[in-house]
């Protein structure tokens, strides 16, 4: 029999609200099978993955159902027959490693302990297996890994050296809950191949857990999909992409973002926002006696933005497209070059001039949960920067921000709380603060990327509304490229701080020329699914 794992009739209850999170869920993955778990925030996924390794959050409860491992029920199973299966049967790969691994204790300490729990080897054999995996990560130094802190390590990294800790024992079932949603492009791809590789060479099936229909495409051979805890459909990949039955299924697949028309704003009139020869070097990091070389964030950097424009600043992490944002708005300081507001040089102003130029630009940020006071309500939060017009009435101020929250899809949430809104909704406020002062230019930075498709498809279409009406120009960073593709009518490629490419949208895509842009794009997860037929 190839059958190595089935859920059957699993339901797991929330009992403070008596909510069936996952109810009545079935499926099965075979030896060496590659099986994407897919669904929004919510559906169910992670809880019905957590629940096949017994690490259910407190709070949730399991109430019917049966997890069947390599025959075996694991219903009864005590916690130390559990601790036995856990590493050398089945394995996990979370999605945030910094969370997952122990930031106090070295990495080599962290890889040994399953081999020492499971496999009771010696500690030269154990070393020895520990720099063999990080050599298979492609880790470049792992005699120094080993003797590092997950701090001293990229997103990326950690990822690779989760995956290695986790692979070390050779697991028959590796389960991973979105372990690249954090990543950007180039590093997502070089992580899930690392770990599409190794689970091929050691015959491992793949439980992933994700919301990203490319790499459903990339790597999945079956996929079924959750809706509020229920399994609504379940096939082939190609199937479920191409053919979807079930109607929140086809309504995934068509929030896949889509080449949107281009404007023709860059030829008209002068720029709102121009750069010229920016530069942004932070001083190299003092340690001991010796001083690490200064870092060029941002090196010689000329850009423009006109009104109702977007353009969009794509690139891996460190390339530098966040600190250009930071530094145009001046909340990084500039070592060098220009930054033209409406023609005027803003790096030297001070006083009313500077005031004037801020309250002329606005920042989105990626996590608007961090961003957005937990302690105000959502009217509060989006009436604040109305409090610096002075000729402006408490009355008056109200009636802006009704406007602004029904021109967001949020009437009538002025009294709720962040905590009280989904991933979207806070967006949406966030959204909303930046733009109820009639900013001229809004940077946008990774507005999207850890949302749900179906959410990010209905910002990014209420961005692109509220500036075909309002006429901000905008910086959009992102290292999303289906979600520039929408948005973008030209793209701005960094690495290493510079601008290695720019051009339209279309030519970008299209016609990429630089090295650097023809890997991000071969890289990119996006799928080419034409609409669904009615």
């Amino acid at each position: 029999m190839n059958r190595l794992l089935a859920i059957e009739n699993l339901k797991l209850l929330a009992p403070s609200t008596g909510t069936m999170v996952v109810d009545d869920v079935s499926f099965a993955i075979d030896r060496g099978e590659f099986l994407a778990v897919v669904g929004e925030s919510g559906s169910g996924k992670t809880l019905a993955a957590r629940a096949v390794m017994d690490l259910l959050p407190m709070g949730i409860e399991r109430v019917g159902g049966r997890v069947v491992l390599e025959g075996e029920d694991l219903t009864p199973a005590t916690p130390a027959r559990l601790r036995e299966l856990r590493g050398p049967t089945m394995g996990m790969v979370f999605q945030e490693p910094m969370v997952s691994l122990n930031p106090a204790i070295t990495i080599g300490t962290q890889m040994a302990e399953g081999l020492k729990l499971h496999r009771k080897l010696p500690p030269a054999e154990i070393r020895r297996l520990s720099l063999a995996m990080l050599e298979r990560v492609q880790i470049r130094d792992p005699e120094h890994c080993l003797a590092a802190y997950p701090h001293e390590f990229s997103g990326g990294m950690r990822q690779r050296i989760m995956l290695a800790s986790v692979m070390l024992l050779k697991p028959k079932l590796l389960i991973a809950d979105e372990p690249t949603t954090a990543l950007d492009t180039l590093v997502q791809r070089e992580v899930l191949d690392i770990m599409v590789g190794l689970a091929r060479d050691e015959g491992t099936a793949v439980m992933l857990i994700t919301h990203n229909l490319g790499l459903v495409a990339r790597h999945a051979q079956r996929a079924v999909v959750m809706q509020r805890g229920r399994l609504v459909e379940e096939g082939s990949s190609t199937q479920i992409l191409s053919a979807p039955r079930h109607p929140y299924t086809r309504q995934l697949v068509e929030a896949l973002p889509r080449r949107g028309a281009t404007g023709d704003a860059a030829s008209a009139g002068a720029p709102v926002i121009e750069t010229r020869k920016l530069d942004v070097t932070f001083p190299g990091r003092r340690r001991l006696f010796k001083r690490q070389p200064d870092v060029h964030a941002v090196a010689g950097v000329d850009i423009s933005i006109h009104a109702g424009e977007t353009v969009a600043v794509v690139g891996g992490s460190g390339s530098g497209k966040t600190t250009l944002g930071r530094a145009i708005l001046r909340l990084l300081p500039a070592t060098g070059g220009s930054v033209l507001y409406r023609g005027e040089d803003v790096l030297g102003v001070r006083g009313a001039g500077l005031r004037s130029f801020r309250m002329g630009c606005q920042l989105v940020f990626q996590d608007p949960y961090s961003s957005l006071d937990p302690r105000m309500r959502v009217g509060e939060i989006v009436d604040e920067p109305l409090k610096l017009l002075p000729d402006m009435s408490q009355a008056d101020r109200e009636t802006r921000v009704e406007e602004t929250l029904a021109e967001v899809g949020l009437a009538g949430f002025a009294r709720r709380l962040p905590h009280e809104l989904s991933g979207g909704q806070r967006q949406r406020v966030a959204i909303a603060r930046a733009i109820v002062r009639r900013p001229d230019f809004v940077v946008a930075d990774e507005p999207v990327s850890a949302l749900d498709m179906t959410i990010q498809k209905q910002v990014l279409s209420l961005f692109r509304a509220l500036q075909r009406d309002r006429g901000f120009a905008c910086l959009f960073i992102s290292h999303d490229l289906a979600a520039v593709e929408e948005i973008a009518d030209r793209v701005v490629v960094m690495q290493g701080g510079k601008i290695v490419e720019q051009g339209s949208r279309d030519d970008i895509f299209d016609r990429p020329r630089h090295p650097y842009t023809k890997a991000l794009l071969e890289a990119s997860p996006a799928l080419d699914v034409p609409p669904l037929e009615a």
